[in-house]
């Protein structure tokens, strides 16, 4: 059986084939229609039809999107890619493609191609953790997904985030209209958001992340600082995870994950926050990459 997995994202919608064995048969890359939701359709139509064309067969097929399909509407809701909001995707790529398409948030996907044959290949529980531009996570059990009765399992970008190391957290505001989200410390604008916030002028103009990184990397104290500051703070937003889900493996995605050394100092102050004597949960990076949310959407139909 092959599978195609589409990730449509604000920049860039990919499509990749898959066989039974998880082997990469086909993988294209192209620009996002800005904001025409109808070009979306078009295009996610025209990657499916290519593929099949090339490979002589026809495909179950997945997409991966921002954002999550309403349990009330079935249409897209709080995705950061606008154009898809308000929008039933799942019932308009079907009628294009003429048959049922599985969508889910493009975390899910990240988390389950981890499970099924990346880093958390073979545990039982689960957790894919998204560290970039926004905050969010998938939960994967037995390799299965698991959405929840809501379809927000896994949105702790969204919770308030712990305070319990510092005397005085300081104050934000969310995208969502909440304060004090996990997203806006840990994600990558939070992280530069914290830098400049303690640094003020004397913080380099442009930066992000991965500047802040490299800066510590050659020895900047401000920098370093920043760095431990989120180490820390993401020590306790992942231990409100672990004591509510208690999963065998937490999988650590996007950009902000590639920051050296994350996931050493994440393993090393962890177990010191979660309520239990011992801490056997394995954290550790990602397998796929890039990859891995397109080929989650592929396995949106199981194995």
């Amino acid at each position: 059986m092959i599978r195609i997995g589409v990730d449509v994202g604000g920049t860039k919608i990919e499509a990749i084939a898959i066989d039974a064995a998880g082997r990469t048969l086909a993988r294209r890359r192209i620009a996002s229609p800005s904001h025409d939701y109808g070009q979306v359709i078009d295009a996610v139509r025209g990657l499916v039809a290519a593929f099949e064309a090339e490979l002589g067969a026809s495909a179950s097929v997945g997409v991966g999107t921002p954002g999550a399909i309403s349990a009330a509407t079935g249409r897209i809701k709080n995705a950061n890619s606008t154009q898809l909001n308000g929008r039933a995707v799942a019932v308009d790529l079907a009628r294009a493609l003429g048959r049922e398409v599985r969508i889910e948030n493009d975390a899910n996907c990240f988390a389950l191609s981890e499970a099924i044959d990346g880093a958390g290949a073979g545990a039982p529980l689960v957790v894919g953790v998204i560290l970039g531009t926004g905050v969010g996570a998938g939960i994967v059990h037995d390799g299965r997904l698991w959405v929840g009765a809501n379809a927000i399992a896994g949105e702790w970008g969204h919770n308030e985030m712990p305070s319990r190391g510092e005397a005085a957290l300081p104050q934000t505001r969310c995208y969502c209209g909440r304060p004090r989200c996990i997203e806006t410390y840990l994600s990558g604008p939070g992280l530069v958001a914290d830098h400049r916030r303690v640094n003020g002028s004397a913080a380099p103009t442009p930066i992000d992340a991965e500047a802040i990184a490299a800066l510590a990397q050659a020895g900047d104290d401000a920098a370093r600082a920043t760095l431990d500051r989120y180490f820390d703070r993401l020590a306790g937003a992942l231990a409100m995870v672990v004591n509510i889900v208690d999963p065998d493996v937490i999988v650590l995605g996007g950009g902000v994950s590639n920051i050296e050394p994350l996931r050493a100092e994440v393993e090393r102050r962890l177990p010191a926050r979660v309520f239990s004597d011992r801490l056997v949960t394995r954290v550790v990076t990602n397998r796929h990459g890039d990859s891995s949310g397109v080929r989650g959407a592929a396995w949106l139909w199981p194995p």
